[in-house]
């Protein structure tokens, strides 16, 4: 079947299945439980098409909004006016529900257009010849992947949300129409935002809710059909698939994560993973119900239901205990049963194995700066200072690399110690009472963000021996985090002072010789834009590999992504697929956070198909590289001196007096930090004036995705990509494009970005007086790298190979195009001279509820 027939079909199937549904189910809203909610349902199509026609014929917000309520509405008063937007927010919000539930639902009949890249693919390789199915087994006993799951603020669905959501997919697959209107009718009723901000633990307990009910089930469903299917050995240590956890864990620029918070959120994983358990545990004892067995059936019980429901303060790591249990259940039933059920023990070993007491890693991370203040509070201490040079502040990074001397010391952090001084000192003790009650895997890893140099990490170490862990059983995996553009180009020189520095090098090979870098995608685009990022990330990968091999270690990249391309999100599973041999890529660890969370991994389905092609990437680049992913030294040249031209626009731009200034106004910018969906402040150094190396890259992608702007996934690429035609380099561009799967998937998540984008909604800027140049400066590079585009792909639309994805981003936009305009009306509102004082609160409460339905809709705008 060719690749434009299978496009016609998922075409065919998604308006059959998505659109038409969609419109079928709409009605539905009619009869929800809200006030004048007919009324509000009669009007919002009228409304809809109203925003459509004015943004086509470019008015401004409030022309659209008030010749809006004169030509239908007439004779209500403002205070009206303003009830009649927000009854259109409710009913809009819970549209892009429906939306999404019924695209959900779908995914099995719609497929994608990815499909060769699933785990059935892989098996059918692998059922070619018996030396294909041994050369993919033997590369997945070195494969891994873990997905770690972050608390960061673009989770716009609360738990309650999210489980109406998965009972209502099951509902949309079978058409069940009493059951669906029962399910709309509860989500009508269900609050869609918090009244107060979460803490960093009910962070922890709204992402729980997706190891409990998704990746439990879908990693062990993944490994079961591995196992079967690949000679893997059920007792290898080795684990393919992992989760990594940090909520309650990443305190970078978070004062609300304490120790505390840590040990509670270890604690509830721990329990959490048990209830698992003793589920399973509980359809093994209706099976199991012969004798021979009752002893030690009685035994699991009891540890498994103890620890789900009555966990004790004294915990200790029991996953040994459980397996030896198990097997020998297991060993029982294949002895003395025929192996009657034996497949019923088998899954919750297999699980076992998997998640231990622990679950999920809870990864520790925190920025390098404090990090630096702490060792510095704790070299002045009696006992550690004698083993500190008087002039170690003071000194060279080589000359602190030689002076720092590693020697154990048990220092009690005092009471009245700096709060962060205090929590670091005591999360760096916890994490070894967490190894000893959930597992050496339950707590391992720390993160050092803000990366700068090999003393960052070595100071820390230094840390470690001085909190009451020893350098013979310091059983950490240190991790440096690079994330701006200057930090990637050092990279290397940082790693190689690691790899030959005595104590880090005895260190690695205690640890396996393994060594875990972690790259920041969001960080570094706000840095240097959208093509330098994405550059600078490849080089440094080029380079880290490179300096691994040199001194043979185990390297794995842990690439912090966001949802949308600008925070290196889109077709991650494309990125993977065609990373080249000069690039590591046996082990993948990404970072999956926010919207993706939901929409990728919000269903057992989707979550599994997910992984499946992220295995099969990491495979396959491995077993079958291409030749056109290792980019030649003239192709290298060609993206660098691409990227120079991107970055040269984008510094520019991010230099210009008004830059900050025009995404505080026209943005909801200085009102996130009011959206109560997060523990983390949306900017670090919370009382000081903005800064822009001060705001969140989360805070900085939203804002310009609410402007519909999209600003930091495509400024400069059209530049860049008009400089190589202007330079004669067209033809050699687009076989680039046509070979490389690392400059494909880049510029077709570029596409991704701009699809999302819509200048009409603030062309009445044009005009303004302060902001109209700038505005218009903006616009013309969007106009540029459109047609450059366009151009380059032979096609008058964007994601030209994509119509269904282009399609779905239509309809959602359209849905939400309300949501758009309402919000940049009560932002107009509040720029005016006249606005009203009493009104300001009201307004800043229009676009506050504007911004959950906006991101929903996009899926991966944050």
């Amino acid at each position: 079947m060719s690749s434009t027939l299978k496009l016609s079909q998922r075409e065919t199937a998604f308006n059959h299945e998505v659109v038409t549904r969609f419109e079928l189910y709409n009605s539905l809203f009619q009869t929800l439980p809200f006030y004048q909610v007919k009324d509000t349902g009669i009007l919002l199509p009228f409304f809809s098409s109203h925003c459509e026609k004015g943004t086509i014929n470019q008015l401004s917000p409030k022309e659209i909004i008030e010749s809006f309520f004169k030509k239908y509405v007439p004779g209500i008063d403002h205070q009206e006016q303003i009830n009649r937007l927000f009854r259109f927010i409710q009913y809009i919000e819970r549209q892009v529900v429906l939306f999404d539930a019924i695209e959900d639902s779908s995914f099995s009949k719609i497929g994608r257009p990815d499909d060769s890249g699933s785990l059935q693919s892989l098996m059918q390789q692998a059922a070619v010849s018996d030396e294909a199915r041994k050369n993919i087994s033997e590369k997945l006993k070195d494969f891994s992947l873990r997905l770690v799951l972050t608390a960061h603020p673009t989770q716009f669905y609360p738990g309650s949300v999210l489980g109406i959501m998965t009972d209502l997919i099951e509902a949309l697959k079978t058409n069940d129409i009493n059951n669906i209107d029962g399910l709309l009718q509860q989500l009508g009723k269900t609050p869609f935002f918090n009244k107060t901000s979460p803490t960093p633990v009910d962070e922890a307990v709204s992402l729980v809710w997706f190891l409990e009910n998704i990746f439990y089930h879908a990693i062990s469903g993944i490994q079961s059909k591995l196992e079967e299917e690949f000679d893997i050995d059920l007792a290898a240590k080795h684990q393919i698939l992992e989760l990594g956890f940090w909520p309650g864990g990443d305190r970078d620029g978070n004062p609300n994560v304490t120790t505390e918070t840590t040990k509670e959120v270890a604690k509830f994983l721990r329990q959490i993973v048990f209830r698992c358990y003793y589920r399973d545990f509980r359809v093994l004892k209706r099976r199991i119900t012969f004798r021979g067995f009752d002893d030690t059936l009685t035994e699991l019980e009891h540890i498994l239901y103890e620890n789900a429901f009555n966990p004790s303060d004294d915990q200790a790591d029991l996953q040994a205990e459980i397996l030896d249990k198990l097997q020998s259940v297991r060993q029982t039933l294949i002895s003395d049963h025929d192996s009657l059920f034996v497949e019923v023990v088998e899954n919750l070993i297999r699980k076992v194995k998997l998640f231990g007491c622990y679950f999920a890693t809870l990864d520790i991370r925190q920025d390098s700066r404090v990090l630096r203040k702490v060792f510095n509070c704790a070299s002045e201490q009696a006992g550690i200072q004698e083993n500190i040079a008087i002039d170690y502040d003071g000194l060279d990074e080589d000359s602190k690399l030689k002076a720092i001397t590693f020697k154990d010391f048990d220092f009690k952090c005092p009471d009245n110690a700096d709060s962060e001084i205090k929590d670091t000192l005591n999360t760096i003790r916890l994490m070894k009472k967490i190894q000893q009650s959930n597992g050496e895997k339950a707590c391992q890893r720390f993160i050092i963000s803000n990366c700068q140099q090999a003393s960052d990490i070595l100071q820390l170490i230094d840390l470690f021996l001085w909190s009451g862990w020893n350098a013979d059983n310091l059983s950490v995996d240190f991790m440096p985090l690079f994330e701006t553009v200057n930090d990637l180009q050092v990279a290397g020189e940082i790693m190689e002072k690691l790899y030959t520095h005595p104590f880090y090098k005895e260190h690695l090979k205690k640890r396996g010789n393994r060594q875990s870098i972690m790259l920041g995608f969001s960080d570094s685009t706000k840095d240097g834009g959208y093509l330098m990022a994405n550059w600078s990330i490849y080089k440094a990968k080029v380079e880290l590999t490179a300096m691994a091999r040199k001194y043979e270690i185990d390297l794995a990249f842990f690439d912090g992504r966001g949802g949308p391309p600008a925070r290196g999100g889109g077709k991650t599973h494309r990125f993977y697929a065609s990373m080249g041999d000069e690039i590591a890529n046996e082990h993948i660890q990404l970072t999956i956070q926010g919207q993706t969370v939901s929409s990728q991994y919000g269903s057992v389905e989707t979550a599994r198909f997910n992984m499946e092609q992220l295995i099969n990437a990491g495979i396959v680049s491995e077993l079958y590289p291409s030749k056109n992913d290792v980019l030649d030294k003239k192709n290298k040249a060609l993206i660098s001196e691409m990227a120079d031209a991107s970055y040269k626009l984008f510094m520019d731009l991010r230099q210009h007096e008004l830059f900050v200034e025009y995404l505080e106004k026209f943005s909801p910018l200085k009102l996130l930090s009011r959206i109560n969906i997060s523990s983390r402040p949306t900017k670090r150094n919370g009382n000081s004036k903005l800064k822009l190396e001060d705001l969140r890259a989360i805070s900085f992608v939203t804002s310009w995705s609410q402007l519909k702007q999209n600003i930091p996934g495509f400024y400069g690429v059209g530049t860049a990509l008009k400089k190589m035609k202007d330079e004669g380099h067209w033809n050699e561009i687009k076989l680039l494009y046509q070979t490389s799967g690392f400059f494909k998937t880049m510029l077709d998540n570029c596409m991704m970005s701009m699809s999302k984008s819509d200048f009409r909604v603030t062309a009445y800027l044009h005009d303004d007086k302060k902001f109209g140049a700038f505005w218009q400066m903006l616009k013309n590079e969007y106009d540029l790298t459109k047609a450059m585009m366009n151009e380059l792909t032979a096609s008058d639309t964007l994601m030209p190979e994509y119509p269904v994805e282009r399609r779905s981003i239509a309809l959602r936009e359209r849905v939400v195009l309300p949501l758009v305009i309402i919000q940049h009306y009560a932002l107009q509102c509040l720029n005016s001279d006249n606005c009203e004082e009493g009104l300001t609160e009201i307004y800043d409460k229009l676009v506050i509820r504007t911004v959950y339905g906006i991101v929903n809709a996009g899926r991966n705008l944050a």
